[in-house]
């Protein structure tokens, strides 16, 4: 069996894009921008796609950072079935249901991903977080680099030579409205986040825990406070064992306590990424050609994406009125 990351070489640069992630990203975009633009004529909404597509044309075309990617991966979750609820059945328990305009809008997205000439990457009980894991470590292995789009801190342990995030600006610019700039996410600022390289990220998250996924950790022990430890004693296990020697009375209480030391050692199998899925979908299927303008223009057309249905067809030299809107996506389609 040919290794799929034989297909990847030095210079190469694979992009993974945390789609679900980036989901969310453009739909909380979207409801700050005019509501002419969430929504398409027959009250589709639309304008977490939009945002979605609008950036899906400046990776393939332009790509970031001065970086043009070779091969891209738009990584998805596809259920709520993942392994680690097995582990810890409270695992993500506690998040909302999203919101009810943008539930129509995530089968959208990866019909947005199809009309790049892309392939949405999703997988039964991994999350997206351990196949990007798992690419970035495929990718290495043959030498490319990688360039991990997304916000998710729990994605900065895969951080390392190589191995690269980018957060995206958000917020409005023009408004000032909660605006963040572009950054690239390397060693100093994983440590700048976590008070700790990448490779302790883990053990940190697992000792304070995560409110968001509903990751227990230890009580009363936040991210400053496990970094500390952490760099006293080097790694979570060498804490857990030495934890009587903290001189501090209620931290030492909390970690020589057997239920909570059980909890921290949960957590960490939770935070923990899997790089080693065996992935539907090979890497080397991931290479980034030119789309097909017209079904991408059939897609942008049926979503009535004026201005980026232009800017394709201008990019790729396609007459806008020889292409008719996708039937099955266009009003009053299938």
């Amino acid at each position: 069996m040919t290794n799929p990351a034989s297909q990847l070489k030095p210079g190469d640069h694979l992009f993974l894009v945390d789609g679900s992630n980036f989901i969310f990203r453009a739909y909380f975009q979207s409801i700050n921008q005019d509501r002419k633009y969430n929504a398409r004529s027959d009250g589709l909404p639309s304008g977490a796609v939009r945002l979605f597509a609008t950036k899906l044309f400046q990776f393939v075309r332009e790509g970031v950072l001065g970086v043009k990617p070779t091969h891209l991966a738009i990584v998805f979750d596809k259920s709520e079935n993942s392994f680690r609820k097995e582990i810890y059945p409270a695992y993500k328990g506690n998040r909302s249901d999203p919101p009810p305009d943008l539930i129509p809008q995530f089968p959208l997205m990866r019909d947005a991903v199809r009309a790049f000439g892309l392939i949405p990457v999703e997988q039964d009980v991994y999350e997206a977080d351990d196949l990007i894991a798992t690419y970035a470590k495929q990718a290495r292995e043959a030498g490319a680099d990688v360039l991990i789009v997304s916000a998710d801190k729990d994605l900065m342990q895969l951080v390392r030579p190589g191995v690269a995030m980018y957060d995206p600006a958000s917020g409005d610019a023009k408004k000032g409205a909660g605006f963040r700039p572009e950054r690239r996410i390397g060693e100093p600022e994983v440590v700048e986040y976590f008070g700790v390289t990448p490779d302790k990220v883990t053990d940190v998250q697992a000792l304070a825990g995560d409110a968001t996924d509903n990751v227990p950790g230890a009580p009363g022990i936040g991210i400053k406070t496990a970094a500390q430890l952490i760099g006293e004693y080097g790694d979570l296990d060498t804490l857990l064992a030495r934890a009587g020697e903290i001189k501090q009375p209620k931290r030492r209480e909390t970690l020589t306590n057997p239920e909570v030391v059980e909890k921290v050692r949960i957590s960490h199998k939770l935070v923990t990424l899997v790089d080693d899925v065996k992935v539907e979908t090979p890497l080397g299927d991931l290479t980034l050609n030119q789309p097909d303008p017209g079904k991408l223009i059939a897609f942008l057309k049926a979503m009535e994406f004026t201005t980026i249905t232009k800017r394709a067809a201008e990019a790729y030299e396609a007459d806008v009125t020889a292409i008719d809107a996708d039937p099955d996506l266009a009003p009053g389609g299938a």
